[in-house]
């Protein structure tokens, strides 16, 4: 399946080829903390169909297990885009925020889930808005 994104400023851009079956939920605690969300959604892509328009950041992030992976980013905006390794890569760890057609892309499979935060998998419990709306308080307070 061929995909298409962009930063959120638009300075970036980028096309690929990917298996639509191979997308997958990353609980880990550096996809945490690299994201700022509970999880990443990822798919791969082989380095050979990544097509990048305008310039790229990368900062080299060393796992626990001293595996060395590079995260390229926006130098504009900071959108997290892609991860690969950092000498010779052979693919593309693709961030599906960025991605266009991301609400196509449902996910195979969850890993590093001894990570997940305990109250994700009750999110469809939780009340919601289909917009943004002021966050109401439990109680009102008296007299206002």
């Amino acid at each position: 399946m061929q995909i298409d994104g962009a930063c959120h400023c638009g300075a970036v851009s980028f096309t690929a080829e990917i298996d639509p079956s191979r997308v997958m939920v990353c609980h880990c605690t550096d996809c945490q903390v690299l994201s700022g969300a509970p999880f990443r959604a990822v798919v791969a892509a082989p380095i050979e169909t990544l097509n990048v328009t305008g310039p790229t950041k990368r900062y080299i992030k060393v796992a626990q297990s001293g595996n060395r992976r590079a995260q390229v980013f926006c130098p504009e905006c900071g959108t997290p885009l892609w991860a690969t390794a950092p000498e010779n890569p052979t693919s593309v760890i693709i961030r599906l925020g960025c991605v266009r057609q991301r609400a196509e892309l449902k996910p195979a499979v969850q890993i590093w889930q001894h990570s997940a935060l305990p109250w994700v998998n009750d999110l469809a419990s939780v009340p919601g808005s289909p917009q943004q709306q002021a966050f109401l308080p439990a109680v009102l307070p008296r007299g206002g």
